[in-house]
């Protein structure tokens, strides 16, 4: 795994042994599987978004201070230029940028997504607390909420409960790109 992911990692376990959690109960309150949690915690695997969301609900943490260990210090306003923003690096099938890492308690977590076209092929959902709203920038993406199969085109968007289980692939041979607010 990358150095990246390991030291989120080294982070969630630290915040877990200060807060007394056991890793049982971590897993328990993050809904997933203790072995999972295991392998995210030691680094072994990558971290789904969803999961390092709903992490940092759990400890009242910023996921910028989660992803990079600095605390977020604008509170008026936070400018991200084009083509820049903070790469998340939790999930090998998508690319994440958030484009407001800097701001302090923001109340959603916006980003500029790319789904590579040769990625997700078996469609592998997940889910998280809260709601979701996705934008098309370009490309066309196949998004699969529940037993809802759509095709996305640019221009187009979608506003969805992330509770239900989703999965996004890019239909074609362009990566889609897309903008992403996600509301924990």
């Amino acid at each position: 795994m990358s150095d990246t992911v390991k030291q989120v990692a080294m982070r969630i376990l630290d915040l877990r042994e200060i807060s007394d959690y056991t890793v049982e109960e971590m897993a328990e309150a993050l809904e997933v599987p203790v072995e999972e949690y295991r392998k995210y915690e030691s680094g072994e695997e990558d971290m789904p978004i969803s999961f390092l969301v709903k992490l940092g609900e759990v400890f009242h943490v910023d996921m910028t201070e989660l992803l990079t260990g600095e605390t977020p210090r604008l509170n008026v306003l936070s400018v991200t230029r084009a083509s820049k923003g903070r790469e998340v690096n939790c999930h090998d099938q998508y690319v994440y940028k958030n484009l407001a890492y800097n701001f302090m308690n923001r109340k959603i977590e916006p980003m500029y997504v790319t789904v590579p076209p040769d990625v997700n092929k078996k469609l592998e959902p997940n889910s998280h607390d809260g709601q979701e709203f996705d934008y098309i920038l370009s490309g066309s993406l196949r998004l699969v909420i529940g037993k809802h199969d759509i095709v996305l085109s640019p221009g187009d968007s979608v506003y969805y409960d992330s509770r239900y289980p989703h999965a996004m692939q890019a239909v074609g041979e362009e990566p889609v790109h897309f903008l992403a607010i996600v509301i924990p």
